[in-house]
C-alpha cells in the first residue's frame, strides 16, 4: 500500500476564495476594497458588530466576517458622521477580513471611504441577514474542513458511499466498472479528496479534471457517462464504509462470522472497515455489494451476524 498522506488542517481562508465560493449563492457584489481580497479569513463563524458600531469593542470578533444587517446600518445612519468615521476606523484598525451589507441596503459613505482606505473588501447581498449568515456559515465550514486525499475507488452502491483501497493492480478499477454496471455509481477513481462536514462526517470527491473517467488496465481510460449514462456519476459522497482488497496469502486471517467490526481511520474519523482477501474466482463486485448492502441493514439495527449468534446460543441453551 502506498504511504498515506498527511491530512491539511486549514487554519485561514482567503477573502478571495470566500468570495470565488459564494459569489453566486449568496449574490455577492463587490463595492469598494478590492486590494483586500487577499486578507485571510481566521474563523469560520460569522459576527455582527451590533455592538462595535455603537463604539464597545471588548471581545469583538474581528477574525471574522462582518455582516452589517438592517439594525446596524439603521443605528450608523442616526449617528454622525464623526461618530460613523470614528468606529468604523476602529473596527478597520482591528484588520477584520471584509465587510457584506445584507438586504442589498445601499452602503453609508463612510463605510465605503473605511473600506477603501484600509483595503477592506465591502461586498453588498441581497440576501436576508438571517439568511445570508446561514448561508455564508455553510461556505465557511466547507473551506475550513481538515482534508486529506486517499488512494481507491469510491462509489455509491444503494445509498451507501464505500471506498474500496487496495495496491495498484490488485483489481480495484475492474471491481467499480463491474458495479457500475450493475446500476451503481460511481464518484471518484484512483486518487478520492476527502473532506469532514459536520465535524464527523467524511464526505468524498474527485478532483473536477478527472471526475467520471478510470483507468483500465490493458483498455485505457475510459469515459463513464458516455458508456453507461449521467446516472452512473456522481459529484460527491459521504464516506460509510471502506473496503481493502488484499492478496490472499495462506494462512491469512479472513473473517467468518462478521462479528467483530474493524475500523479504518481518516481524519480522526473511524469508518467500519472490511478486508477482502482477492483470489481467483471470486466474484469481488458482488461481495462489495452484498458488504455495503448488509452494512445498510446494520445502520437501520438489523445485524445479521449477532442475529445469528444470539440465536445459536439460545438453541445451544435451551433444555
Amino acid at each position: 500500500m502506498p504511504l498515506r498522506p498527511q491530512p491539511k488542517v486549514v487554519d485561514h481562508v482567503l477573502v478571495e476564495s470566500f468570495f470565488k465560493e459564494g459569489k453566486d449563492s449568496l449574490r455577492l457584489v463587490l463595492t469598494a476594497g478590492e486590494s483586500g481580497l487577499k486578507h485571510p479569513i481566521r474563523d469560520k463563524s460569522i459576527n455582527r458588530p451590533a455592538l462595535a458600531v455603537t463604539g464597545y469593542f471588548k471581545s469583538f470578533a474581528y477574525r471574522r466576517v462582518q455582516i452589517f444587517g438592517a439594525g446596524e446600518m439603521a443605528y450608523l445612519k442616526d449617528q454622525s458622521l464623526e461618530h460613523q468615521r470614528a468606529v468604523l476606523a476602529k473596527i478597520v484598525e482591528k484588520q477584520v477580513p471584509c465587510f457584506i451589507v445584507s438586504r442589498n441596503l445601499v452602503p453609508l459613505p463612510a463605510i465605503v471611504e473605511a473600506a477603501e482606505r484600509s483595503g477592506t473588501p465591502l461586498f453588498r447581498s441581497s440576501l436576508t441577514t438571517r439568511d445570508l449568515a446561514n448561508a455564508a456559515t455553510l461556505i465557511l465550514e466547507e473551506l475550513f474542513a481538515p482534508r486529506i486525499s486517499e488512494h481507491g475507488t469510491l462509489l455509491d452502491i444503494k445509498g451507501i458511499g464505500t471506498l474500496i483501497r487496495g495496491k495498484s493492480g490488485v483489481g480495484k478499477s475492474e471491481c467499480a466498472l463491474a458495479l457500475i454496471e450493475r446500476g451503481h455509481s460511481l464518484v471518484a477513481d484512483d486518487l478520492v479528496y476527502i473532506h469532514m462536514v459536520k465535524d464527523h462526517e467524511l464526505q468524498g470527491r474527485s478532483s473536477d479534471l478527472n471526475r467520471g473517467y478510470m483507468e483500465c488496465r490493458g483498455i485505457g481510460i475510459v469515459n463513464i457517462a458516455d458508456l453507461f449514462g449521467v446516472r452512473a456519476v456522481r459529484m460527491e459522497k459521504n464516506i460509510n464504509l471502506v473496503v481493502t482488497f488484499e492478496e490472499w496469502k495462506p494462512g491469512m486471517d479472513e473473517e467468518r462470522t462478521g462479528l467483530e467490526q474493524e475500523y479504518f481511520s481518516i481524519l480522526g474519523v473511524n469508518v467500519p472497515h472490511i478486508v477482502l482477501p482477492v483470489r481467483p474466482g471470486r466474484d469481488l463486485a458482488r461481495l462489495v455489494e452484498v458488504a455495503s448492502m448488509v452494512h445498510a441493514l446494520k445502520r437501520i439495527g438489523h445485524d445479521t451476524a449477532r442475529e445469528f449468534n444470539e440465536r445459536l446460543i439460545q438453541f445451544m441453551t435451551e433444555p
